[in-house]
């Protein structure tokens, strides 16, 4: 089986590339993939029918067009895992917005849509032993006090376990520096991950949906 994995940031294709090298390896089938990375979330095109402006590199913005172009060219040993933030949109609802681009398709392809609860950052907060391993400074008063995949500023009480206050200076330089700090986490927490032994529902799901599709494999 092989899977085209999109991402909407370069954070996360980090933590989907050490995560799916650790589930390639515990499978007993062959499983390739390629992950690729868009520039943030963006929205959905008003009309799902039209090609998106190519200066748009926001994920949602071309989802439209990626799918009708995978299903245009994939087959049955292919599949497309969609993995996005929730932010603070309702999870129902944004699953409900994804499903109705995949069936504006003319050909949809064999999809998944993954959605990690409220950031991919929850992903790292899910396994305790690998955010220690790799910041064995932080506090845990503040990771104690988090509730698994909730709506809670998940970045930001990350960066604050690990630094005092870090949230405020980062927010205070802007994107490009959270962006680098983003990736600086994922590269230090996602290699030592373990997973079977994470708390985040939205991060076991996506681990069921990949283990899914391999079993599909001839």
């Amino acid at each position: 089986m092989h899977l085209e994995i999109l991402v909407e940031d370069q954070s996360g294709s980090i933590i989907l590339e050490n995560i799916l090298a650790k589930i390639s390896a515990s499978l007993p089938l062959d499983l390739t993939y390629r992950i690729h990375a868009y520039s943030g979330l963006g929205k959905l095109p008003k009309n799902l029918s039209k090609d998106n402006d190519p200066q748009k590199r926001a994920l949602l913005s071309k989802l439209p067009m990626l799918l009708r172009g995978y299903g245009r060219s994939s087959g049955e040993q292919s599949a497309v895992v969609i993995v996005v933030d929730s932010d603070k949109n309702d999870c129902k609802m944004l699953k409900n917005e994804l499903n109705e681009v995949l069936d504006s398709c003319l050909i949809p392809p064999k999809t998944a849509f993954c959605i990690a609860i409220e950031e991919i950052e929850a992903w790292l907060l899910g396994d305790r032993q690998a955010l220690l391993e790799a910041y064995p400074q932080a506090k845990t008063s503040v990771l104690e006090g988090y509730i698994q995949d909730s709506i809670c500023n998940t970045w930001e009480l990350l960066a604050d376990a690990i630094v005092k206050e870090m949230s405020k200076g980062l927010k205070k330089k802007g994107y490009p520096e959270i962006g680098i700090r983003k990736c600086e986490w994922a590269e230090k927490v996602s290699p030592n991950m373990n997973i079977q032994n994470n708390s985040s529902p939205s991060f076991q799901h996506f681990v069921n949906k990949i283990t899914e599709f391999a079993g599909q494999s001839a």
